[in-house]
C-alpha cells in the first residue's frame, strides 16, 4: 500500500477512535441478540454506486478511460448488459436498498402527484439492512446518502456520510463520520476519504468482527458536477479528448460491439435536446467555451472545442479515480481473507447528465478547469458519448437515461467467468439478492400491517454458469417521463403532454424506430399495462 493511503486510513481510524470516545457508540459491538443467526457461510456484500456514470464510462464497457480494477472484477465475474436504474439519484437509492419501486416508498413522484417527490417512507419499506442484521450482518456506509433519515437509525453500524447537497471535492463542508462533522483538511478529496472510511470499517470488522459477514455500501459523489478532479489525474487525461465527442462516441461503440455488447446500431444525436433544465445565468459565467446542445465537434470553435475536451478529461480523471480507490478496496478484502466469498456489485445511479449549471461555491473562469474554484458539468455533448450508444440522458427513462453498467463478482459463488447477461434487470434486484443469500425474507407483516409485495427478483439464477432468468415486466415514472418494459417491448415518453412511442429492444435497444404506429394492439396493451402498474404502486404508497 503507498505510504500517504496507510497515513490517511491511520487518520481516519483516529476520528473513529475519537468518536467512541465522544460517545457516538462507533465502536460498540452488536450485541447477542442483534446476532441472531450469524454464520461464516453467508457471504459478505459490497456495493459500490458510481453517481451520474454513463453506461460507456468503463473500459470493459468501451470506454478509453482507464479502470484496470474494475476490468479485472468483470473479467472474474460478469458484466450485465440491460440492467436499469430509476434515471435519478435519489430514487435509485431509495429502490436500490428497498427492493420497491422509489414511488412506492414515497421517494419519487407519480404524475398525478408531482409534489410527493422525496418524502419519509413508509414503515414496512425498511433498508435491506434491517433485515441484514437480524441475520448477524454488520452494515457500514461509506459516501453519498439521499434516502430520508439517517444512516445509523437505518440499520448501518458506522456511516461517513456526505450530503446530498454536497457541492465541492475539496471541502469536508456537510460530511459527518456518524453524525459527528470531520474536521478540515488541507489534502480533502471525497473520493478518497470515502474509500478510506470503507477501508478503516473493513479492518475494524476483521480485527473485532471477524465471524460475522458484513455489508459494506460505498457510494461515490463521482463523476456527479461538480467536475472536481486531483491535477495529477487530470493529466493522465489532459488531450486525450481534442480528437472530440463524434469521434470518442464512434471509438467506444465499436469497442462495444467488437465484446459483444450492444446490437449493430446505435442512436443519432439529438441536436435540438439541450440539458433537462435551463439556467441563463450559468452560460454568462462559464464563459464563451461552453454550449448546450451536441452539436458536431468540427462546427466548435477553437474556445469551444478547448474548454469541452478541458471538461471531459475532468471526468475521466474522477472516473479514473473511483477505479484507483475500488482497487484499495478490493486489496483490503484480499488482505483479510474476504474477497473469495464477497458478492462485489458495481453500478450508477442513472445515465449521464446533460445538466449544465452552477451553485455552490460558484465559478471562477481564472482558477485551473476541475479546481476546488471552479463549478463545471458535463453538458450534453459528453453526455452523449458516455450514454454510448443509447438514446437521452439523466432525468429521461429513454435507454440512455436508465440503463447503467452492473458488475458482479463472486468467486465463491458465480460459476461464469468474464461472461455476458443480457437478461433485463433493476436495481430493485438488489435487495431481494442479498436477501435470498443472507437466507432471509421480509415478515409477512410489519406493525401488524401486511409487507407489501415487491417487484424486485433475485439475481441469483443468473450466477450459474449459463445462467438466466425472464422478468416479465419494468416500470418507470419521472418527472412525468414514463416508460414501461414488457419482454422485449418498450414503451417510453417524455413529459406529461408526450405521446407514447414504442420500440422493439430486440431490433432497437438505440431507439431510433417508432413503432407506435404500426403496432398500435401492442401500444394499447402496453399503455394499459403501465397504467394498471401506475394505480397499483399508488394504492401502494399510501399504505402505512
Amino acid at each position: 500500500m503507498h505510504p500517504q493511503h496507510d497515513h490517511r486510513i491511520r487518520l481516519w481510524l483516529l476520528v473513529i477512535l475519537e468518536c467512541c470516545i465522544a460517545g457516538t457508540g462507533m465502536c460498540t459491538k452488536i450485541s447477542a441478540s442483534d446476532a441472531i443467526h450469524p454464520s461464516a457461510s453467508k457471504p459478505n456484500f459490497l456495493v459500490i454506486l458510481a453517481d451520474d456514470l454513463g453506461y460507456s464510462d468503463l473500459g470493459c464497457y468501451g470506454s478509453e478511460i482507464k479502470t484496470p480494477n474494475l476490468d479485472r472484477l468483470a473479467e472474474n465475474g460478469l458484466r450485465f448488459t440491460q440492467f436499469y436504474n430509476t434515471a435519478r439519484c435519489w430514487p435509485t437509492r431509495g429502490a436500490m436498498l428497498t427492493g420497491y419501486y422509489a414511488q412506492e416508498i414515497r421517494r419519487d413522484a407519480f404524475p398525478s402527484n408531482p409534489k410527493q417527490g422525496q418524502r419519509a417512507r413508509p414503515a414496512w419499506a425498511k433498508l435491506v439492512t434491517e433485515y441484514l442484521r437480524q441475520e448477524g450482518y454488520r452494515n457500514y456506509h461509506s459516501g453519498k446518502w439521499h434516502i430520508d433519515g439517517k444512516p445509523l437509525k437505518n440499520g448501518f453500524d458506522h456511516s461517513f456520510e456526505i450530503g446530498g447537497g454536497q457541492n465541492n471535492y475539496f471541502k469536508t463542508n456537510g460530511i459527518t463520520i456518524d453524525e459527528k462533522q470531520i474536521p478540515p483538511r488541507d489534502d480533502f478529496y471525497v473520493t478518497e476519504s470515502a474509500a478510506d472510511h470503507a477501508i478503516a470499517c473493513l479492518k475494524e470488522h476483521s480485527e473485532q468482527f471477524s465471524n460475522q459477514p458484513f455489508f459494506q455500501y460505498l457510494a461515490f459523489t463521482a463523476p456527479h458536477f461538480p467536475l472536481h478532479a486531483k491535477q495529477e489525474d487530470i493529466d493522465r487525461y489532459r488531450d486525450l479528448y481534442r480528437v472530440g465527442w463524434n469521434q470518442i462516441r464512434q471509438s467506444r461503440f465499436e469497442k462495444q460491439r467488437s465484446m459483444n455488447m450492444v446490437q449493430p446500431t446505435m442512436s443519432l444525436p439529438e441536436l435540438e435536446l439541450g440539458p433537462p433544465y435551463h439556467f441563463a445565468d450559468a452560460f454568462e459565467k462559464l464563459g464563451p467555451g461552453e454550449i448546450n446542445r451536441p452539436l458536431p465537434w468540427a462546427s466548435l470553435n477553437e474556445t469551444q472545442q478547448s474548454f469541452q475536451a478541458s471538461k471531459m478529461a475532468i471526468h475521466a480523471a474522477m472516473i479514473d479515480r473511483i477505479d484507483r480507490e475500488v482497487g484499495r478496496v478490493i486489496e483490503q478484502l484480499r488482505s483479510m481473507k474476504a474477497l473469495e466469498n464477497t458478492l462485489i456489485f458495481f453500478l450508477s445511479d442513472n445515465g449521464a447528465s446533460a445538466e449544465i449549471m452552477v451553485r455552490g461555491d460558484g465559478h471562477d473562469p481564472e482558477a485551473p478547469m476541475g479546481s476546488a474554484k471552479t463549478y463545471l458539468c458535463l453538458g450534453p455533448g459528453w453526455s452523449n458519448s458516455s450514454n454510448t450508444p443509447f438514446r437521452r440522458h439523466k432525468t429521461w427513462v429513454h435507454e440512455g437515461g436508465i440503463s447503467t453498467p452492473l458488475i458482479a463478482h463472486w468467486p465463491a459463488g458465480i460459476q461464469a467467468k468474464g461472461e455476458l447477461r443480457n437478461a433485463p434487470g433493476h436495481v430493485i434486484d438488489i435487495t431481494a439478492t442479498m436477501l435470498e443469500l443472507a437466507g432471509t425474507s421480509r415478515p409477512a407483516q410489519i406493525n401488524n400491517q401486511p409487507t407489501p409485495p415487491s417487484p424486485a427478483e433475485s439475481l441469483v439464477p443468473i450466477f450459474a454458469k449459463d445462467g438466466s432468468r425472464t422478468r416479465q415486466e419494468l416500470w418507470w415514472s419521472h418527472e412525468a417521463n414514463r416508460a414501461l418494459r414488457a419482454g422485449d417491448w418498450k414503451i417510453v415518453a417524455s413529459g406529461a403532454e408526450a405521446p407514447w412511442e414504442l420500440y422493439d429492444l430486440s431490433q432497437d435497444r438505440a431507439e431510433q424506430n417508432n413503432l407506435a404506429k404500426s403496432h398500435p394492439e401492442k401500444l394499447k396493451e402496453l399503455t394499459e399495462k403501465w397504467e394498471s402498474r401506475t394505480a397499483e404502486y399508488e394504492r401502494i404508497s399510501k399504505l402505512d
